[in-house]
């Protein structure tokens, strides 16, 4: 799936329908078994194995083999199963309204915040959703993570492409902090662009992400366009900034272009450098390229390297 559908872009039923069937083919499972339990209670998955405690274990939980060599009964604890809870804080403002390839970021966003609400889809699990518009912050209470998926999923036409001022990128994602305090998975979808053209450390965004990866599971969804990368060669260009209005015209000449090219990705290194440093996951995804194959290799990655902190066993 490299691109949208224009009819199912028309239909925002037929979209996400098209994009679940994706996300059930492609994506389905990888997400499974990733967020565990925190403590020891009621569930299904044995954590540890104690000494059988009369009158307050379950006989039903006797571990035999441990039993068998120890000749004293022993049973296995379950760690206990909670709901997840995940936060999609999703950049709407007039940059993300840009795309020289088969969607525009907006669109690509969305479908990328919808295919993550798939992926948490479980009893119990929610999704909230923060918006992050000209006009301020819009808050979605939580909901199941196929309905936000849905609700998202069909958001992707409603992007303003003019527009000024509201909160910045580092003010929604300290907002989110302080909003949702508990324990969960966050995900920021943006294209980690500065309105003030900021392109090397510190990003004014770093201090609030680190805060919220010291408290939760965070991903950094970017989201570019080719043409955000490298200038076409096609001499005079009328450039608008999307944000301010700001009209300006620059020829556009090889020594331009390199120039232009390079300081693009020295911006990009430097936006994947500052997530990493903040303790967060990191995935980019194009316009011009499969994003759900990006997506993919990316919770791939996640679940080889996730090594869980053991646990301090009880005697």
């Amino acid at each position: 799936m490299t691109g949208a559908d224009p009819a199912a872009a028309r239909d925002p039923a037929r979209a996400f329908a098209a994009l679940d069937l994706v996300v059930r083919r492609r994506l389905e499972g990888l997400l499974h078994g990733d967020h565990a339990g925190v403590r020891l209670g009621p569930g299904t998955d044995p954590e540890e194995v104690v000494r059988y405690r009369p009158g307050e274990d379950d006989v039903r939980r006797i571990d035999w083999n441990v039993t068998a060599r120890s000749l004293e009964p022993h049973v296995w604890r379950p760690v206990a199963e909670h709901e997840l809870e995940t936060w999609l804080l999703l950049d709407e403002t007039p940059s993300m309204a840009f795309g020289t390839a088969t969607v525009e970021k907006s669109t690509l966003a969305a479908s990328a915040g919808a295919a993550v609400a798939l992926l948490t889809d479980g009893p119990g699990n929610r999704l909230g959703v923060a918006r992050l518009r000209p006009d301020g912050l819009r808050w979605e209470a939580p909901r199941s993570s196929r309905a936000g998926a849905h609700r998202v999923a069909r958001s992707a036409a409603d992007v303003p492409r003019e527009g000024a001022g509201g909160p910045s990128l580092a003010e929604a994602i300290g907002a989110l902090e302080r909003r949702a305090r508990r324990p969960g998975v966050r995900v920021v979808v943006s294209d980690l662009v500065e309105p003030d053209g900021t392109h090397a450390r510190p990003f004014p965004w770093e201090p609030a992400l680190r805060r919220l990866a010291a408290r939760h599971d965070v991903v950094v969804v970017e989201v570019v366009d080719p043409r955000e990368l490298d200038l076409p060669d096609l001499g005079l260009l009328t450039l608008t900034d999307p944000e301010s209005g700001r009209a300006r015209e620059v020829w556009v000449s090889a020594d331009l272009r390199e120039r232009y090219a390079a300081l693009a990705a020295s911006h990009r290194a430097a936006v994947a450098d500052a997530v990493r440093s903040c303790r967060a996951g990191h995935v980019r995804l194009r316009t011009d390229g499969d994003w759900v194959r990006d997506l993919a290799r990316f919770v791939l990655g996640r679940r080889r390297g996730h090594r869980p902190v053991p646990r301090r066993r009880t005697r």
